[in-house]
């Protein structure tokens, strides 16, 4: 769906399992940049705005290199609790009194965020570069039982889930931390200096919100912001001078009541300026996505999918541009086959086809959805002709729970209990069938795969095992040729050399200047070219 507001703010309409957006009239920031010495940062998840997940300057990886004599784990820093969140890397960066450093941040499910040299634990190096932390035992300032909520979907504490943001122009990285204080449940945004870690424009700031509506959970026509059943657990998008944050619940949907909201804040000031509940007359519509952030495309459109619930059309005080949502949502949201478990993926603009702008997802129920994002099609109860196409078991039956990624004209997806499959894009339509499927199989939840090349040769498609993460088994990471998806490298062939952590799901690798980021429950593993 696509909204527009005469103020310079705005939010989203209750409108879930649909593929969505909101018209914010200006340019959007690119997260991966590339710098004189040829050194990449990944300041956002799956590295830019569109969600590809393509880091196209890596020069050190090839597909000669990435083989197991060659290629493996480095070193391992211990964090303090999972990594739910995609790890962050800012190059050549000046750190007060240490010099200059790569820099790979990581936050964990303690409350915690760690700055560690990205490319050595030697020396100095052994010890994180900074690190904060959002909790005080001492003060009944903790972090939030899971027991509290009655879930294992995180276990056993909530913390920080969703991937932070970095704004490399003003040097700062902004996230969400959830705690439980004397009793009381609280989300704060923080905004945390890059160099030290210290917060910065006044912040931290406690997430409140409180709209007009009369769904489930309101009071005296109005809907508040609930900041216990609240999950955070998508990925933070900074567009434009605002940081836009999303929740959903932490996956007890017939246990409470709960709302998906959409909160925005002003980057410097860290003042509200946008508040939505999706479902501010109705329940549910929770945006989770696997963890996978909010996109944005090149005119300021923000894109997300969202899960179960009410689908009503009411707007409130935004006019509705444009949305999608699939003929048969009712019966699907009755099975909690929710679209809303797999994330947005936006397209470059496809030179010379009927619809260059196209925006594409998939969720629970298998179907591959491409819609052009200047006509998303709406709701026909019919079918889903109205769109550019919806591709049926697209993925031999099995649902998705992640991301898929993009590059060369290529879409990678990794659905559980499948491999990777990888579709083509022809003169702006997407393959019905994959032209190459992976040899290995992933259990529970599939990948969100990332792909690193050096422009247009040696591309890797880069993904983490993660089945093995109910029983502690270590997370593997796997290296596949980007054409051809045949397996280069993963981390079980040479033993416990390169065995990682315990595995945690959804989390994607991050691939940045000749290393790979892996997290996990209990360790940051760093991979690269063997010495």
């Amino acid at each position: 769906m696509r909204l527009s507001h005469q103020s310079p703010v705005h939010a989203l309409p209750s409108l879930p399992r649909t593929l969505n957006s909101i018209l914010w009239g200006s340019v959007l920031s690119v997260a991966l940049a590339v710098h004189a010495l040829g050194q990449v940062n990944v300041t956002t998840y799956h590295n830019d705005t569109l969600r590809t997940g393509q880091n196209i300057h890596e020069t050190t990886l090839t597909t000669s290199l990435v083989q197991e004599s060659t290629f493996g784990k480095l070193f391992t820093q211990p964090v303090d609790g999972q990594i739910y969140a995609e790890p962050l890397v800012l190059a050549n960066l000046k750190i007060p009194g240490k010099g200059v450093h790569t820099v790979v941040y990581v936050a964990t499910e303690n409350d915690s965020v760690f700055a560690f040299d990205g490319n050595s634990n030697t020396g100095s190096n052994a010890n994180p570069l900074w690190q904060v932390s959002f909790i005080n035992p001492a003060k009944g300032i903790t972090t939030v039982p899971s027991s509290d909520l009655g879930t294992d979907a995180i276990y056993p504490q909530i913390g920080i889930t969703g991937t932070p943001v970095i704004d490399p122009t003003n040097g700062t990285l902004y996230v969400v931390a959830a705690t439980k204080e004397n009793g009381t449940y609280v989300q704060r945004l923080h905004a945390l200096d890059v160099t030290s870690g210290a917060e910065k424009f006044g912040g931290p700031v406690v997430i409140q919100a409180k709209v007009k509506g009369t769904g489930a959970g309101s009071s005296k026509g109005y809907m508040a912001f609930d900041p216990f059943r609240s999950n955070q657990r998508p990925g933070l998008l900074l567009l434009n001078g605002s940081i836009f944050i999303t929740w959903a619940s932490h996956g007890l949907e017939d246990e409470f009541t709960y709302h998906g909201w959409v909160i925005g804040y002003n980057e410097t000031t860290l003042k509200q300026d946008a508040a939505y509940c999706l479902t501010a007359n109705g329940t549910q519509g929770g945006v989770w996505q696997s963890g996978g952030a909010p996109a944005a495309d090149t005119l300021g459109n923000i894109y997300f999918m969202s899960g179960n619930g009410t689908f009503d059309a009411n707007t409130g005080a935004f006019k509705v541009v444009d949305y999608f949502t699939p003929y048969n949502e009712a019966s699907e949201s009755g099975q909690d086959l929710d679209l809303g478990s797999g994330g947005a993926l936006l397209l470059p603009y496809q030179n010379g086809a009927a619809h260059p702008y196209l925006g594409i997802g998939a969720g629970k129920d298998g179907v591959m959805y491409v819609v052009d994002r200047t006509d998303m099609g709406h709701f026909n109860a019919s079918g889903n002709q109205q769109i550019v196409e919806s591709i049926p078991n697209a993925f031999a039956g099995h649902g998705i729970y992640s991301a898929p990624g993009y590059w060369q004209g290529n879409l990678y997806f990794w659905a559980p209990s499948d491999s990777l499959r990888i579709f083509q894009l022809v003169s702006g339509l997407v393959s019905t069938t994959p032209i190459a499927i992976g040899s290995t199989v992933f259990g529970s939840p599939g990948a969100t795969p990332v792909i690193s090349s050096n422009s247009t040769s040696n591309g890797i498609v880069w993904a983490i095992q993660a089945d093995g993460y109910s029983t502690g088994m270590p997370a593997v990471l796997h290296a596949l040729d980007a054409h051809t998806a045949v397996e280069l490298y993963n981390s079980s062939q040479a033993g416990t050399r390169d065995a990682a952590g315990p595995a945690i799901k959804f989390t994607p690798p991050t691939v940045a200047n000749g290393k790979v980021y892996v997290p996990t429950a209990s360790e940051l593993d760093v991979y690269g070219l063997l010495p």
